[in-house]
């Protein structure tokens, strides 16, 4: 029977640290949302713009609670662990934590989205590739069900219909936040190869549109005041809509994460996180723009 893997958290300005710990070893997590073989035995806190002190105080003692270590010491913080979790909701801060992790050598899940731009995606990329670390990074939103059965159903369509949240970060750009959760969905079901952007925008949001090669086309709706994901693959002949529905994302990501630690082997390659980086990049330039972007 494989050991249960230590993993330590780099990060508390998120709810996903709480989130994920909870599902590790809360004692009233329910039973079917549990998530087995993960010890979190770490936590390494420190501020960014994304929350309060208070707020920070109220986690580390929920963590603490459940007998997890919350320090401000790097080293404390990673002494002992076996894979890493960088839970940071600032990504301002990514390439920094994840080049003091990167000297660990040890397996990283890094939540969305991967930076903060793409030029310190592909330093994150690069360095992963030099050190031949094993990294795993990506929106919840890749993993639902029923977007993931949709996918199967239509494993490459000619047309890709996306929606979700259009939200407001207290730092940084909203379309590399928050609209990281859409586009992984566009990502995973057009697949890689995305050759342009164009952005129309309203009072609603905004739309992208998204060119690939032999004229497939992915559309992606960023929508202000709902939290509803969804969309519909299709082609000349059928059609597979799905709601995507988050009331039990943690569980369907860190089932994969859990997965990626006890094997070594991610769900997903990491050229594809960096092309998710690139779309935001071009929506972002076509967003302020009002032209067609290269991606």
């Amino acid at each position: 029977m494989n050991k249960d893997i230590k993993v330590a958290f780099i990060g508390l300005d998120t709810s996903h640290t709480i989130e994920f710990a909870r599902r590790m070893v809360a004692p009233d997590c329910p039973a079917d949302q549990k998530v087995r073989g993960l010890q979190p035995v770490s936590c390494l806190r420190f501020s960014t713009p994304f929350h309060t002190e208070e707020g920070l105080n109220q986690r580390q003692k929920t963590l603490e609670d459940w007998g997890i270590r919350v320090t401000t010491n790097f080293e404390e913080a990673v002494a002992g662990c076996d894979a890493l979790m960088l839970e940071i909701n600032d990504p301002a801060y990514h390439l920094e934590y994840f080049t003091k992790c990167a000297g660990l050598g040890k397996m990283i899940f890094l939540d969305k989205p991967f930076a903060d731009d793409l030029a310190n995606g592909k330093k994150i990329y690069d360095l992963a590739k030099a050190r031949q670390l094993k990294v795993f990074s990506s929106s919840s939103l890749r993993f639902i069900p029923a977007f993931t059965a949709a996918c199967r159903k239509m494993p490459k369509p000619a047309f890709g219909h996306v929606y979700g949240l259009f939200g407001k970060p207290p730092a940084g750009t909203s379309i590399v936040w928050y609209c990281v959760h859409t586009f992984e969905m566009l990502q995973r079901a057009m697949g890689r190869g995305a050759q342009s952007v164009f952005v129309r925008k309203d009072g609603a949001g905004f739309t992208a549109i998204v060119q690939y090669p032999d004229n497939r086309r992915g559309v992606a709706e960023l929508l202000t005041g709902t939290s509803i994901y969804g969309g519909c693959l299709h082609d000349k002949e059928k059609a597979c809509p799905f709601v995507a529905s988050t009331a039990r994302c943690y569980t369907h990501l860190l089932k994969e994460i859990a997965k990626f630690f006890q094997s070594g082997k991610a769900p997903m390659e990491l050229e594809e996180t960096l092309e998710v980086m690139a779309l935001l990049e071009a929506t972002q330039r076509a967003f302020d723009s009002g032209k067609e972007e290269a991606v």
